[in-house]
């Protein structure tokens, strides 16, 4: 069976807590899984996929819509993207980027993008800027 794209549910979360442990390299328990879940369901501008080949997760996709004032526009902004590492290197991440450009297409946006961290020059950016992104700043951050 093809490579296909859902909406995460609920039963989701043991895999879901696995994909984004993977991702962050912190540990994310039920509870959590479950409040970004009911984050995401109330929200109007972001999206929690799964990407699944005969029923196994695969991988996950966050998506969400960017308003940008500065040039009043929309963007598709990938949240969070990973495939679980033992499925790497088999074209999940592409179709799932693929569909990420396709959902900002019909949203309206004028593109997508994306912030991923230091420390991921050799996988992950290589990987992005073979799909045509390009590094164009810094994230700022201060926490509380």
């Amino acid at each position: 069976m093809p490579l296909s794209i859902r909406k995460a549910v609920e039963k989701d979360i043991p895999t879901l807590c696995t994909l984004m442990e993977q991702l962050s390299g912190h540990a994310v328990d039920d509870k959590q899984m479950l409040n970004r879940l009911q984050m995401i369901e109330e929200s109007k501008i972001d999206f929690l996929y799964v990407c699944e080949e005969d029923g196994e997760i695969l991988g996950l996709l966050s998506f969400r819509i960017r308003e940008n004032v500065e040039e009043v526009s929309r963007f598709g902004e990938i949240s969070a993207i990973v495939v679980n590492k033992e499925k790497r290197k088999k074209g999940v991440g592409k179709f799932m980027m693929d569909y990420a450009e396709n959902l900002a297409h019909e949203m309206g946006c004028i593109g997508t993008w994306l912030v991923s961290g230091f420390g991921r020059e050799e996988e992950a950016h290589k990987f992005y800027k073979s799909l045509g992104y390009k590094i164009n700043g810094y994230r700022f951050v201060k926490r509380f």
